[in-house]
């Protein structure tokens, strides 16, 4: 018994368009452009879904055919509306997910302020703004600071770092 493999097409629509047929590079939906506008990082996602970051990275890819379900985890991951994530439309995130975005971004800012001010009138007014934005926007309380560079180190991460730079020196003392 032999088979047929073919799709089924209407008059004016080319073959490749055709129902049971699927371009591999199709672009399927707006992951990692989400993600990158809402400033949210890969480890975020990751930590937020319970998954491997090597999984996220897989996900994003915009041809990736995920399940509903999948797309249902990002959207509580990236706090959006499912249709954000689809690729009806090229045009930017809707005013209010733009504005949050920008409120988690000013928020951030202000955050690593009040984190790192030195001089107690800066603290009081970074205080002050982180109050306000919290004010308008509850959500806001559990926005941690900027990075300064990768992760937030501990202090035994910091002894580490002094350590693995003394090496490096010696290292390059020895090369040289």
């Amino acid at each position: 018994m032999s088979t047929v493999d073919f799709a089924l097409s209407a008059p004016g629509i080319p073959p490749d368009a055709a129902v049971g047929s699927h371009s591999p590079r199709q672009r399927l939906h707006r992951l990692a452009e989400v993600r990158q506008q809402q400033g949210v990082s890969r480890r975020t996602v990751a930590r937020r879904m319970n998954v491997d970051l090597a999984e996220v990275k897989e996900q994003e890819d915009d041809s990736a055919d995920l399940p509903l379900s999948v797309l249902y985890h990002w959207q509580q991951a990236l706090e959006v509306p499912i249709a954000e994530l689809l690729v009806e439309s090229d045009d930017a995130l809707s005013p209010p997910v733009m504005m949050r975005a920008k409120m988690v971004r000013i928020m951030k800012t202000a955050a690593a302020i009040l984190e790192r001010a030195q001089q107690p009138g800066i603290r009081r007014m970074a205080q002050m703004l982180v109050e306000q934005l919290v004010e308008l926007m509850p959500e806001l309380a559990e926005v941690t600071p900027w990075h300064t560079v990768g992760k937030r180190r501990t202090k035994d991460d910091l002894g580490q770092a002094a350590e693995r730079g003394r090496a490096l020196e010696a290292f390059r003392v020895v090369m040289e």
